[in-house]
């Protein structure tokens, strides 16, 4: 969808400006929305990109102007609710007010940290052979979808050179909304910038995304 996370080549929003010391977290309440987060996708109930897709499912508004981990806590709550497992009077209040939903299974502490060195794999054994090879010129589809997708919409009816073939990994835009789980092809797909930008950009600037294979067609 083209929400308020969607902001590239924006004006407008000033410069970024890195913290040369950043901190990992800026209060203990952070800390406790990455454990929660952590905690409930572990319990096997949504996926990924369901999680990404309520992040960036928040009014532009609200994107814009919260926090990091105020997005991830906002997000995580409307999921909790949507399967099941608190209600708004519950979040309003603090407490719970109904039987508790049983999980499909449950991440203990000691198993955290293996957990999070092994990941999340996402790559799957292709069915068919990859369309595109390295090299290749491509032009990604224009498309303004309600749903999600992780094609950026400044790259969308651009050209760019096939950098790299990824393999077979698990399809967002499908993923994210419930349907069963399917796999195309991953491309690193490289685009200069007076073609994201316009003439007036950098003609040396090379911008890189990551395209799965139906985001593509020849060029």
């Amino acid at each position: 969808m083209n929400g308020g996370q969607d902001l590239g080549g924006q004006m407008g929003f000033g410069p970024v400006i890195p913290e040369p010391s950043e901190p990992v977290f800026h209060g203990d309440w952070e800390k406790r929305v990455l454990a929660l987060n952590v905690a409930a996708g572990a319990m096997g109930h949504w996926t990924i990109d369901e999680i990404r897709h309520a992040r960036e499912s928040l009014p532009p508004a609200d994107y814009l102007s919260f926090s990091y981990y105020r997005i991830w806590l906002t997000a995580l709550n409307a999921t909790l609710v949507r399967h099941g497992f608190v209600t708004e009077a519950e979040l309003a209040q603090g407490q719970a007010l109904t039987p508790p939903k049983t999980p499909k299974r449950v991440l203990k502490g000691e198993d955290v940290a293996a957990v999070l060195r092994r990941g999340f794999p996402y790559q799957r054994e292709a069915q068919a052979p990859a369309r595109f090879a390295v090299g290749d010129r491509v032009r990604t589809i224009v498309m303004h979808p309600a749903h999600h997708t992780r094609l950026p919409r400044y790259a969308r009816g651009k050209t760019g050179i096939v950098e790299r073939v990824s393999g077979c990994h698990v399809f967002p835009d499908t993923g994210a909304h419930g349907a069963p789980e399917t796999a195309q092809w991953l491309y690193t797909v490289v685009f200069t910038g007076p073609e994201l930008w316009g003439r007036d950009a950098d003609p040396a600037t090379r911008i890189s995304i990551e395209a799965w294979e139906s985001y593509l067609e020849p060029a």
